[in-house]
């Protein structure tokens, strides 16, 4: 198989005759739980919050610091005790909890809906 992994949400493929199958699979429901129902803290967050909730979710703006460098523009989610990063692509609705909104990306950024 060619493409290890979804072209949207980067879920992996299990590998025929792959050991630890479990790993694999938990990887993914990880993902989907972090992306699917989309609510974040807060949209153009720069700086990692120092005591954050198991499964927070934040839209990081252009130039953020800390455990997010380097991922400007990206979905940050902490779980198992880490940050993690997805790239969210035109069109994914979020619910912004700072401004009680929902909101879309759109080529020119978030805008409320």
């Amino acid at each position: 198989m060619a493409d290890l992994e979804t072209p949207h949400l980067a879920l992996p493929f299990l590998a025929a005759a792959q050991a630890q199958k479990h790993v694999t699979h938990n990887e993914a429901l990880k993902r989907l739980d972090g992306i699917v129902q989309l609510a974040v803290e807060a949209r153009g967050a720069t700086t990692p919050p120092g005591a954050p909730a198991e499964g927070a979710r934040y839209l990081l703006g252009t130039t953020p610091t800390g455990a997010w460098a380097g991922a400007g523009g990206q979905l940050a989610v902490f779980n198992d005790g880490a940050w993690w990063f997805a790239t969210p692509e035109t069109g994914w609705l979020a619910y912004d909890r700072a401004i009680n909104q929902l909101v879309v990306l759109k080529p020119a950024g978030w805008t409320v809906v």
